[in-house]
């Protein structure tokens, strides 16, 4: 097994639609980035640890590909949006990947790349974030797998 890990805006909407992918073993909301070991969801959402809510991806990559889940996370955010996701404003809701490794890091470049140069976005710069893991604090347990527990339609953006 393998791990990614991605910032796209609010972790309940990144969270289900990585849960929704063929190969993704779990999904966990989390908080990456920051400068405070001990930080709550209601430090983070004041957008001043520094953190971004992540979510943290454990794969199986003989059935998924970490370039395949680069691809998941390109086409459901905003990656010119810089420190927000529709409503959601803030350092904390910005466009992220945090790399496991020199492969990892290589794999999100290239894609960040080939992702600008596709036109999707027109002339509007991409202002996702490329940057090595850091410590992952799992989330409070009510916002794991929020969604569902909560029988809402996804409220993540699609674009």
């Amino acid at each position: 097994m393998a791990l990614a890990t991605f910032g796209a805006g609010c972790f309940w909407g990144v969270e289900y639609f990585f849960r929704q992918v063929n190969g993704v073993l779990n999904a966990t909301c989390g908080y990456m980035g920051g400068n405070n070991s001990a930080t709550t969801y209601e430090e983070v959402k004041k957008g001043k640890t520094g953190h971004a809510e992540v979510v943290q991806v454990e794969f199986d990559p003989a059935l998924i590909s970490y370039e395949d889940l680069l691809e998941v996370f390109w086409k459901n955010h905003n990656p010119t949006s810089l420190n927000m996701q529709g409503g959601d404003i803030g350092t904390q809701y910005r466009s992220t990947i945090f790399f496991h490794d020199r492969e990892q890091k290589a794999a999100a470049e290239a894609s960040k790349l080939a992702f600008a140069r596709s036109g999707r976005w027109g002339l509007r710069h991409i202002v996702t974030e490329i940057v090595p893991l850091q410590q992952f604090h799992v989330a409070e347990e009510y916002h794991q797998n929020y969604i569902d527990k909560n029988n809402l339609p996804s409220c993540h953006i699609e674009y």
